[in-house]
Order: structure tokens, then sequence, then C-alpha cells
């Protein structure tokens, strides 16, 4: 009977553990769907401004219900700050990264852009280092391998950026490419790529900053539903302004039963809704690094759902990129993960209060000793018992 408890409290205890990892690779398929359906719709004309307010008209009609539903008893109050944190959020995720992300993928690729976009774990580390939520110590094997892990990311994200290579034919692409490039991968090659990496550069650097600020407003409004509620309606109302500046015709908000209608609605729900809700409770837990670390995955998903989709072709310079983004990942969950176990170590220590006498047979001040300690003091005790 005690074997099974302890065994079903280790199980729960995995499940628990493996929840953090599950949701982010999770995460990453649904923004590698994204990335694909939505390149496809922009090719169609779909303008970017446009297909941002879609999206955060989706998402708000999507979460707002269960925010209002779940969270309508523990839902913080309110304050000035906490709206002005959550304008910013909406400024930095609806409105300057969608935007400048899409306009980059538009100039661009799929496969392009998320390569573009591994610089996420380097630029939310260095961030997170310099406003004290990471500590970096570098005697410390854990602290290493975050600093090594995000350079070989970042150094693999470039690797696919500026080495191509040859191409290398998969068993699903053989026939596909025998007939020449997709029209959409040729009108990709054609777009100003300087453009779009300085777009996406951008775009890295608001998520990143989304990261970090998002840790920041959950220790103030401890309510993700709801939180995320409101960064996509204030993110949707800063997003029809911009629209309404950037596109001066109206025929832009015109959407029907069509492509454009699918992006609109798979990102508004998916990869905005979900993916905040999702993102703000794994950022709680373990932190805007770990969750930053998933993002070269959405990468290689991407590769190989852009050569089924748009038949782009896959080069030795994006299968070595990927094995170093693998790899450096992994170095950054290895030292994410021995953090976490230095943290739960910490909480199990419980310290002892016990009183002290002097050797004038005086009680001193209390003294607090962990269960080492105590039972070292313990066997002294014992010690000096026997020798007296």
């Amino acid at each position: 009977m005690a074997a099974t408890v302890i065994g079903g409290g280790g199980e729960s205890s995995l499940m628990q553990r493996c929840k953090p990892y599950v949701a982010m690779v999770s995460l990453q398929f649904g923004y590698a769907g994204m990335n694909v359906i939505t390149k496809v719709s922009l090719n169609h004309g779909m303008s970017h401004y446009v297909l941002v307010v879609y999206r955060h008209a989706f998402a708000t009609l999507s979460i707002a219900p269960f925010a209002l539903a779940l969270e309508r008893k523990v839902r913080p109050r309110m304050t000035p700050w906490v709206f002005l944190q959550i304008f910013v959020l909406a400024l930095l995720g609806p409105v300057i990264d969608q935007n400048f992300y899409y306009a980059g993928l538009k100039f661009t690729s799929p496969t392009f852009s998320c390569a573009m976009s591994n610089m996420l774990s380097a630029m939310t580390f260095i961030m997170a280092v310099l406003f004290r939520m990471e500590k970096v110590n570098l005697r410390k094997a854990r602290c290493v391998a975050k600093v090594v892990g995000t350079l070989v990311t970042v150094a693999g994200a470039m690797l696919m950026t500026l080495y191509k290579g040859r191409v290398v034919e998969m068993v699903w692409t053989k026939h596909v490419h025998l007939h020449g490039p997709h029209p959409a991968a040729a009108a990709a090659a054609d777009k100003d790529w300087l453009t779009g990496s300085i777009f996406l550069i951008i775009a890295t650097l608001a998520w990143a900053s989304l990261f970090v600020l998002q840790a920041a407003t959950l220790e103030r409004y401890d309510a993700q539903l709801s939180l995320s509620t409101l960064i996509c309606f204030v993110g949707t109302l800063q997003a029809i302004v911009v629209t309404f500046v950037m596109e001066r015709s109206t025929s832009v908000w015109r959407i029907g039963f069509d492509m454009n209608l699918l992006a609109a609605a798979y990102a508004g729900i998916v990869t905005s809704s979900i993916a905040y809700y999702v993102q703000g409770l794994v950022i709680k837990s373990r932190g805007p690094v770990f969750a930053s670390a998933f993002s070269p995955l959405m990468m290689i998903i991407v590769a190989i759902m852009g050569s089924f989709i748009l038949a782009e072709n896959i080069y030795l310079g994006g299968i070595l990129g990927s094995v170093l983004i693998v790899a450096g990942l992994y170095s950054v969950l290895w030292g994410k993960h021995k953090e976490n176990l230095e943290k739960e170590a910490e909480a199990m220590e419980i310290p002892v209060a016990i009183k002290g006498v002097d050797g004038n047979g005086r009680i001193v001040d209390i003294v607090e000793l962990d269960e080492v300690q105590l039972e070292k003091a313990q066997a002294n005790a014992k010690r000096a018992a026997v020798e007296a």
C-alpha cells in the first residue's frame, strides 16, 4: 500500500514537471501552423495591419468568456500602474511585434522568419539579466550552460541565415521540386530580404520585451486569463488606430470565407488567446528565459511544413543550423532544470528553531538550524553526555 502511494505521488510529480515542456512544445506547433497559413494569406494580398486587427479581435472574443466566468472572484483590482503595463504589453505584442513580424514574413519566407526569431532566447536572456530577473554566475555549471546554449542557438540561427549550401532532397519533396519552384517561393525570393531582416529583428526585440514585462506584470495582476484578454482587447484597439493611419483604402477591411479568414481566426484563437494564456502560466512557473528557449523548435517544424505546403527547399545549412539550435536549446533547458532543482531543494530545507545555552548557563538567542545541522548538534550533545 505504501509503495502504491509513493509510486502514485512520483507519477503525479513527473506529470507536473512535464507540463511546462509539453505546453511550450505544443505552442511551437501552433506558431508553425500560423506562419505557413499567414504566408499564404499575405501572398494573396491581405494587409498585415488588418490581419493584426482581426487576429486579436478573434483572440479577445475567444478568451473573454473564460476570463469572466473563471476569474470573477479572483481577479485583482485594476490600478493605473497595472493598466499602464497592460497598455505597453499590448503595444509590444499585438502592435509592434505582430506588424513587424508579418511585414518581415511577407518580404522573406516562413523558414527564414523563424530562423531570425531564434534570437529571442538571446535577447530575452540579456534583458532578464539587465533587469535582474536572471543571475549569471560563471562559476556555476548551470549558468555557463545557459550562456553557452544561448550563444550556440544564435550561431545556429545565423548559420541558417547566412549559409545555404546545397539543396537536400527529402522523400516528400523529390516529386514536387522536379516541376520547379512553387510560385509562392519564387515570389518570396524577389523580396527585399534586408528590409525583411530588419523588421524581424525589431519584432523579436519587442517579443523579448513582452516576455520580461509580462513576468513582472503577473506579480501584480495574478489572473492569467483576464490579463490575456485585456492584452488582446487593448491591442485590438491600438491596431485599429495603426491600420487607419497606414491604410487609406477601406477595401482592405473586406474579408470573406477564404484563406484570409482562416489566417485571422487561427492566429487569433490558437497563437494569441491560447498562446498568451499558456505562455503566461509557463512564465509564472519557470520564468521568461525558459519559455523563450523553445522558440527554435518552431523553425524546424516550419521548415518541414514549408517543404510540404509551400515547396520550400531545405538546404544543408538549414540542417546544420538546426542541429546547433537543438543543442543550444537543450543546454539552456539543462541549466534551467538544474536551477529549478536548486530552488526546490532550498524550499524543502525547513529551518528548526532551538535555544542554545552558553558556557555560563545562560539561554542565548534562538538559533535556526536546518536538518543536517540539527543532526550534528544532537550527535555532539550525545557525545558530550557520554563523556560526562
